[in-house]
């Protein structure tokens, strides 16, 4: 790897506005860039005006990290949209109603 491909780190970003729906932009952006770069460079929030990031989580390989963090080479910048249900309340709600409707 020469010096001009140190320099530059290819980094992904997804985000899912509903289930089975992605948007994924792929990037190079500078050696040092971080979160909040990627997003910006990626113009999703202007694509999805309903991303707010005090309500979206954003993470890196699914871990949560803030717009500040640095990225790596081969990074992927996912934006998480807000849970609806807890996941423990979801599994409650399938439970009772598998229990409860009528086997064939």
């Amino acid at each position: 790897m020469d010096r001009a491909e140190a320099s530059v780190l290819t980094v992904e970003v997804i985000y899912s506005p509903r289930a089975g729906e992605f948007d994924v932009v792929q990037l190079r952006l500078p050696a040092g860039a971080c979160v909040g770069d990627a997003l910006r460079q990626s113009e999703l929030l202007a694509r999805h005006p309903q991303i707010d990031l005090e309500s979206h989580k954003v993470g890196v390989w699914g871990k949560w990290k803030g717009l500040d963090e640095p990225l790596r080479d081969l990074d992927r910048v996912e934006v998480y949209r807000p849970l609806l249900v807890e996941p423990m309340e979801a599994r409650r709600r399938r439970q009772r109603q598998a229990t409860c409707s009528p086997k064939r």
